[in-house]
């Protein structure tokens, strides 16, 4: 069985939104389109606390895109986005929200962050999203959305070391790119044998 995992296609990842990723609207018509071919479909949804512990705000003199050390590790520090209950936090008004058949939401411990859609940044802490497609016999995962190098990456990766097929869909997925995060998370995939797929010419 197939499942397609989209990743965080919300207001604030979006242009105009509080942490955009460039072009990052482009994903909600090919992920769209994408649907209908899977079994079963799974939206994440970045969902913040005011204060989050990953917000620069949090920590006064740290800029946004600064990288500090947290309990669980190395931490970059975000723009405030994707507060619960937030316009930023909603998904992008053109997003199918019908189809799919579960949201998890990640993110919501104030003081860890979670870019994977398995795990939160503790490395620990489960979304419970592992349980929920091995109940449904799902095997092959493909995953599209936002952004390619972060929550992307970080959930196609934890997929394979769960002992799931991956695919990414680069088309269906738009990158942040800091100082090159994009291409060392392009060759991560790669070496951990996920194909990483565009469908357009």
């Amino acid at each position: 069985m197939k499942a397609l995992i989209v990743i965080d296609v919300q207001n604030d990842f979006c242009p105009g939104g509080a942490l955009a990723v460039n072009d990052g609207d482009a994903v909600v018509k090919p992920i769209n389109a994408m649907m209908p071919e899977f079994e079963l479909v799974v939206l994440t949804q970045d969902w913040h606390p005011s204060g989050h512990g990953s917000f620069a705000s949090s920590h006064p003199g740290q800029n946004a895109f600064a990288v500090i050390d947290m309990p669980y590790g190395p931490q970059v520090l975000w723009p405030d986005h994707c507060i619960q209950d937030s316009e930023g936090a909603a998904f992008h008004a053109d997003l199918n929200v019908t189809m799919p058949a579960a949201v998890i939401r990640k993110g919501m411990r104030p003081q860890v962050d979670s870019y994977s859609a398995f795990f939160e940044n503790d490395r620990k802490t489960a979304t419970g999203l592992s349980g929920l497609l091995r109940d449904r016999g799902c095997r092959h995962l493909t995953f599209a959305g936002l952004a390619t190098d972060y929550c992307v990456a970080w959930s196609a990766l934890d997929a394979v070391r769960l002992g799931f097929d991956v695919t990414v869909e680069l088309d269906a997925c738009r990158a942040i790119d800091l100082e090159g995060s994009l291409a060392a998370a392009l060759s991560e995939m790669q070496q951990a044998g996920i194909s990483l797929n565009e469908r357009q010419a």
